[in-house]
């Protein structure tokens, strides 16, 4: 009899990472694996509202407030990979320079329609633009997209000209150009992190693939994804 699939939801930062990941574990752990990604703020609403999941993907600080909240087991908290920030345009499009803090500024600054996430990346870039002190500038042509659709898509459909998101998100994705991270200076490092929900019927077999998702074995597939193991 084969086991009972686990269920598992996560932000989409990691969404094609894990579909690979699952399909790894149920070669190597005979352990069935559906995933699912949304947005972390929708993701983490799930959770809050005890739907029946067994294992969550998000940045780290929003598993260790849902386990501080008794929403996932308090020691479960497994980091997965970390991913810094990319900056992005739409294929065939002019390449602005990015290779400095003031440079990625004046990018910002020219651009018509600047777009980054909801996600860990925007909540970075509005902080950012804050200290630069351009925000109020360019508040009004920042294109958010909504949660669970990527920059990229924004980028590819012509709808923005420059977008910011996590590499992992834009990597993979036709249309677009990939200009490189941001600078060190003004670059930052999320890590994602696994933990198990408090409803999960067998947090033994979700133990066991969290660590499979943390071992060397899966550091080419995070690489191909544009993540780095912690």
């Amino acid at each position: 009899m084969s086991p009972t699939p686990l269920k598992l939801i996560s932000s989409m930062a990691t969404r094609e990472l894990l579909v690979e990941l699952a399909a790894q574990c149920s070669q190597a752990l005979a352990q069935p694996l559906t995933t699912e990604a949304a947005g972390g703020v929708d993701v983490a609403r799930r959770v809050y509202a005890d739907e029946e999941v067994d294992l969550v993907v998000l940045a780290s600080n929003a598993i260790n407030k849902l386990i501080a909240e008794g929403k996932l087991l308090a020691d479960s908290r497994v980091d997965l990979v970390q991913s810094g920030i990319a900056i992005a345009v739409r294929a065939g499009a002019a390449h602005p320079d990015i290779r400095s803090e003031d440079a990625v500024k004046h990018a910002v600054l020219a651009a018509k329609t600047p777009s980054y996430s909801t996600g860990p990346s925007g909540v970075y870039l509005e902080q950012l633009f804050t200290r630069w002190g351009i925000l109020d500038e360019i508040s009004s042509k920042i294109v958010v997209p909504p949660p669970g659709m990527a920059v990229g898509t924004l980028l590819a459909r012509g709808d923005s000209d420059l977008g910011f998101q996590q590499l992992s998100e834009l990597v993979n994705l036709s249309g677009i150009e990939v200009l490189g991270p941001l600078p060190a200076s003004i670059q930052t490092v999320t890590t994602f992190s696994g933990g198990i929900s408090t409803r999960c019927q067998n947090p033994e077999a979700a133990r066991r693939v969290l660590a499979y998702m943390a071992s060397p074995t899966t550091t080419a597939a995070k690489r191909r994804h544009g993540l780095d193991a912690p």
